[in-house]
């Protein structure tokens, strides 16, 4: 964000804020994804107060957030916006004209395969090794919709009810939706630029207005202490939380302008900076580098959650102290992104939606080599840069030697709390440091920048987590593999008992291998 030149890219969107880009010294596709998105918040309010329920008919609802969604799509991308519109067109002509059977599989290859070819032809063809806001990402967003749909639909009218997972028969959807519908919950304009990805049931419930007495409903008696509030309030207000998002977002802009603009990613492959500044330097520039490039997807993910709760969408249920909580489709835990002391523990909490998706639609249709095809779909999904294939490939040793280190070592810091204490420390900096060296060729995209920070660094990470996970390998036997497909598959079912009701089923892009191979994290 705003590390680009400015001629390096062209929008293709509307240009009305041009001015105000040349001022702010903002590229102008993100100026206008920013304006878009606080358009869309007080649109979101006027949405839930002159638009509720009780006020205006369903079928209006859909129609006014799908064509608001649209006009957002033509406003920051222009006619490439007919890329996305395409493809949900085309497979909602799956869903009406294919057979039930294998409409899941239908819209999965029509919406990847299409999303793929977008994604070679805007990063080959148009602007390699340059991070853009482009349609790319609405496109994966809706990529998801589709096949969350799909599978679920499929779920519901092709499959008995003990043949799904307790998970599946909730959200199951045994009519098809109509057109606007469709349209509505795959376009509509709370979630269309950068998600989060939603249920279409609870979507569905929410334009129909049984969005929280339905949530209060399943979890009424199933909550910590039984304090779930059902009978105090029948319609909480989901102000106090939209502001304490939008002061987060305030906080990450505030940092963004200050401390990420004065720490590029790209001066951790700068010729004399590499070639001139010793080795502990480079490391620690790398790692603030890092650090500092996370809150402008703090800030995209956590106004977007704002945006939906604005509009009364994403109400959890009552926390254990019956207060509501409104983080149904939060997309990251932030405290435990920044104190996390394990890959398992930042995984859980990053990109939450992302890796609830592919749960959905992979980890837990697949029949064999779950893993496999679960890793594959994350991987094409994210698109087709090299730095994305570095950062899963540098995973894997990493994670499986902090599987082998783990279960060697923490043992012997259980003993006294301040033992304990120094253990957490030690794992919090070697976690944090480990996640700087993953996602760094994510940040820089191409091969050769990837390829000369990873020698400035004397690939020293990928050395010790294989010879660690080689060395430690033979003193533990592996777990039962079920056991990491009943810790997977039960993490999703379980009650928001938190104090913040924190979804205890977020997972990353590629959380679902991640998360397997540190189940002892």
């Amino acid at each position: 964000m705003g590390e680009r030149a400015d001629n390096s890219f062209k929008t293709t969107g509307c240009k009305w804020l041009q001015p105000v880009s040349e001022y702010l010294g903002f590229p102008l596709d993100q100026v206008n994804f920013l304006a878009c998105q606080l358009f869309a918040l007080a649109a979101a309010f006027w949405f839930r107060l002159y638009l509720n329920p009780s006020q205006a008919n369903p079928l209006v609802r859909h129609a006014v957030a799908a064509l608001l969604g649209i006009a957002f799509l033509i406003f920051c991308f222009g006619w490439y916006s007919a890329h996305i519109l395409t493809v949900v067109v085309a497979n909602y002509l799956i869903i009406l004209q294919a057979d039930i059977n294998n409409v899941h599989r239908y819209s999965l290859v029509t919406a990847m395969g299409y999303l793929t070819v977008c994604q070679v032809s805007r990063v080959f063809i148009f602007n390699y090794g340059i991070l853009s806001t482009d349609f790319s990402g609405p496109l994966m967003i809706v990529t998801q919709k589709i096949t969350t749909l799909a599978f679920q639909l499929h779920d519901g009218m092709c499959k008995k009810a003990d043949e799904l997972t307790p998970d599946q028969r909730h959200l199951a959807i045994n009519v098809k939706p109509s057109l606007v519908e469709y349209l509505s919950y795959n376009l509509n304009f709370l979630s269309v630029l950068v998600g989060p990805c939603s249920n279409y049931k609870d979507y569905i419930e929410f334009m129909e207005g049984r969005h929280i007495s339905s949530r209060l409903r399943r979890h009424s008696g199933t909550l910590c202490n039984g304090k779930n509030g059902y009978d105090k309030i029948l319609n909480p207000s989901p102000l106090n939380a939209v502001c304490q998002k939008l002061l987060v977002c305030c906080g990450c802009m505030l940092f963004f302008l200050i401390v990420t603009r004065a720490l590029p990613i790209t001066y951790n492959i700068n010729p004399y900076f590499v070639g001139h500044a010793p080795f502990l330097t480079r490391l620690t520039y790398a790692f603030f580098s890092i650090q500092a490039a996370r809150p402008k997807f703090y800030f995209a993910w956590t106004l977007a959650d704002a945006v939906n709760n604005a509009a009364g969408f994403g109400f959890l249920g009552m926390d254990e102290n019956g207060k509501p909580s409104w983080d149904l489709i939060s997309n990251l835990n932030i405290l435990g992104i920044e104190t996390a002391t394990s890959f398992k523990t930042f995984i859980d909490n990053w990109n939450i939606r992302t890796g609830i998706w592919l749960k959905t639609v992979c980890y837990d249709r697949a029949p064999r080599h779950r893993l496999a095809l679960t890793f594959i779909l994350s991987a094409l999904w994210h698109g087709v840069y090299p730095g994305y294939y570095f950062t899963f490939i540098t995973a894997i040793p990493i994670t499986m030697a902090a599987r082998a280190i783990r279960r060697s070592v923490r043992h012997y810091f259980l003993g006294s709390r301040g033992l304990k204490l120094g253990y957490d420390i030690m794992t919090w900096a070697a976690t944090q440091l480990a996640i700087c060296y993953t996602v760094m060729p994510f940040l820089l995209l191409a091969v050769e920048p990837t390829l000369v920070y990873y020698r400035s660094m004397y690939f020293h990470v990928h050395i010790i987590s294989i010879l660690a996970a080689i060395v430690l390998h033979h003193k533990h036997k592996t777990k039962d593999p079920s056991a990491n497909t009943k810790t997977l598959s039960s993490s999703c079912c379980s009650p928001p008992c938190s104090a913040q009701c924190q979804p205890v089923h977020s997972n990353n892009n590629d959380k679902v291998d991640l998360k397997l191979s540190l189940r002892d994290e």
